[in-house]
């Protein structure tokens, strides 16, 4: 992913994200962990929809996670979410050139999710965000805490 930040900058917060859904559509949620590797300190959150889709909850965790932080920051986002890291690096600016439209075939059509795409895309343009991703469910610890505080959030829903 293209970002602002150099590779040699070494992230201030790392925010690892999950999200997911009971079926899908269905009751989903979302989780993030942010650390400040050089205080140590950790904030963790989670929240969930009654009705929404996989793909919503993993945008809403990036978002969440961003929106707390007080300042502009370096960010190492660590997500298992493929939507995720291919629409930052690979969609979202051909939509944001096409006036927030995406090819499918020879027509145009509105992008799905706009609503986050646009919050996360006000969000990028306040923080440097590179993005890592992680294999899921594959025993990263942190992105295995937030599975399970996603699904913790969405069982009130079940």
């Amino acid at each position: 992913m293209t970002t602002r930040q150099s590779k040699n900058d070494a992230p201030e917060v790392q925010l690892f994200t999950d999200g997911g859904c009971s079926g899908n559509p269905g009751p989903g949620g979302w989780a993030f962990i942010l650390r400040h590797p050089a205080s140590g300190k950790v904030l963790e959150r989670a929240g969930a929809e009654r009705d929404t889709t996989n793909n919503r909850m993993e945008l809403t965790a990036v978002i969440r996670g961003l929106e707390a932080l007080k300042r502009p920051t370096r960010v190492e986002l660590i997500s298992d979410s493929i939507y995720v890291g291919k629409g930052l690096s690979e969609w979202m600016p051909k939509w944001k050139a096409n006036g927030w439209r995406r090819r499918e075939g020879k027509q145009s059509k509105e992008v799905k999710n706009e609503d986050l795409w646009r919050r996360l895309d006000e969000l990028l343009a306040r923080h440097q965000v590179k993005f890592t991703h992680v294999r899921g469910h594959a025993g990263h610890p942190e992105n295995e805490r937030c599975d399970t505080l996603a699904v913790a959030a969405y069982q009130k829903f079940l």
